[in-house]
């Protein structure tokens, strides 16, 4: 088992977008940093689909935070549609 990918610099970059989107405390910023984590999180798997090997632990690491992204990015659209004033009001 190839244990040592996810300690690899490849897999170091796409972890540090992730944590970078995970963490955003501007609004504005936040769109932009998920999207890079998610451009990250394909590369990152399209790499490891083509290298081949036994890289199962960084490919479940990969689902799960595309996932977490995902929720992210729902709960942002939600949050902010929630936030704007109604123009039917007044």
């Amino acid at each position: 088992m190839n244990t040592g990918s996810s300690k690899s610099p490849e897999s170091r970059v796409w972890r540090d977008l992730y944590k970078a989107a995970l963490f955003e405390h501007d609004e504005r910023k936040f769109p932009e940093r998920i999207a890079d984590a998610e451009k990250a999180l394909v590369q990152r798997a399209r790499e490891l689909f083509h290298n081949g090997g036994d890289n199962i632990e960084e490919q479940h690491a990969l689902d799960d935070a595309m996932y977490a992204l995902h929720a992210l990015r729902n709960k942002f659209k939600f949050d902010t549609h929630q936030t704007r004033p109604s123009s039917e009001a007044a």
